[in-house]
């Protein structure tokens, strides 16, 4: 990896950050994600009950999950848009 160990000190004592070429030979070194390295482990992804139905739907046929992905994207862009006209109406 090549890092000094004064310098992740430096990173664990948030007197600086890590760059991203750093991040990814930690995280290469680590046999890790970076994902895993930045973010705390429930700070990402769907919640428990959400992981569950992502399971489920990961055994559909492939033409079940392009209908279940369509549905996602256009309740996504609903919501997207509905907090974007909010956030207009406010300013």
């Amino acid at each position: 990896m090549g890092g000094h160990v004064n310098q992740f000190r430096r990173y664990e004592a948030g007197a600086t950050q890590p760059s991203l070429e750093a991040l990814k030979k930690i995280a290469v070194a680590m046999s890790i994600t970076i994902d895993s390295l930045v973010f705390d482990e429930d700070e990402r992804g769907p919640d428990e009950q959400l992981r569950l139905q992502f399971e489920a739907i990961s055994q559909l046929p492939t033409e079940e999950k392009e209908i279940v992905k369509e549905l996602l994207d256009g309740v996504i862009i609903k919501y997207q848009s509905r907090r974007w006209d909010t956030k207009r109406q406010i300013s």
